[in-house]
């Protein structure tokens, strides 16, 4: 059913459990696993963005390539990893059209209120633009309150 699934993560906990999901549809339906962390850097006075880009990624490799190792000891053989580049809703829409993508997997920080107008969501974002089919993962009641 699902060939290609993606799982976006930012390496925090309420991505995990996506992650945990997403592992298992990947080892149900024998699906080729897509862990995915976006890279945004927003200029700043004072600051060297290169250095900031570069330590961003160097992180988002070391998330992804964790995660692909996890999903690979779990016994799922085809496992993608990468790093992209840009706004996360917009770099999570173009990998799920590049990439053939049936099932996107992500997590959700359940804000509500003020906090989901001014801050927006990535996740929302995904849910209402992607053509593909998009599982939200609630987090744990603490992540919910932070």
């Amino acid at each position: 059913m699902y060939e290609h699934i993606l799982v976006p993560t930012d390496g925090s906990e309420v991505a995990d459990r996506a992650f945990e999901h997403a592992l298992d549809l990947a080892e149900t339906y024998d699906s080729e696993l897509h862990v995915v962390y976006a890279v945004s850097v927003t200029p700043a006075a004072d600051v060297d963005m290169a250095t900031v880009q570069r330590e961003l990624e160097n992180v988002g490799t070391e998330t992804t390539e964790s995660l692909g190792d996890r999903a690979r000891d779990a016994g799922v053989e085809r496992v993608t990893t990468d790093v992209v580049n840009g706004r996360p809703h917009r770099a999570i829409l173009e990998y799920v059209e590049d990439n053939d993508i049936d099932l996107v997997v992500m997590g959700t920080r359940g804000r509500t209120g003020i906090d989901r107008y001014l801050l927006g969501s990535v996740t929302e974002k995904v849910v209402r633009l992607c053509d593909a089919p998009v599982l939200t993962v609630r987090g744990g009641r603490e992540e919910d309150e932070a």
